[in-house]
């Protein structure tokens, strides 16, 4: 499990680099990406009112490995077969809500319920 910057449509993550940031380098992110069996990410759903799950990630990849699932304020995104896929929504939060600040196309199964919390 780690925290994320921006999860594009296919599942990648960018975590490593802050625009504008002196950084020195990606660290163990990469690592783990790419060696765990089950990549996990907890991160804010959208900064400023600018979706971080973006159709294109824009900032550097940590890995061309896709994650598993990501869990923002909002939703639980799973992305299995490549393809993002809203699996819950926060308490109190609509599929409505979800989709209106996710930049990334987003399937949708019959039933997504709400994150029992």
């Amino acid at each position: 499990m780690l925290g994320g910057l921006q999860v594009d449509a296919q599942g990648r993550l960018a975590n490593w680099m802050i625009p504008g940031k002196m950084v020195p380098g990606m660290g163990g992110a990469m690592d783990l990406v790419s060696g765990a069996r089950r990549v996990i990410v907890a991160m804010q759903h959208a900064a400023r009112g600018k979706s971080k799950i973006v159709a294109q990630c824009t900032l550097p990849l940590t890995s061309a490995r896709s994650v598993d699932l990501v869990v923002t304020d909002m939703a639980v995104i799973g992305f299995s077969g490549g393809r993002a896929t809203l699996l819950e929504t926060a308490p109190g939060g609509s599929v409505g809500d979800v989709m209106a600040l996710t930049e990334a196309e987003l399937a949708l199964p019959d039933n997504v319920p709400e994150m029992n919390v």
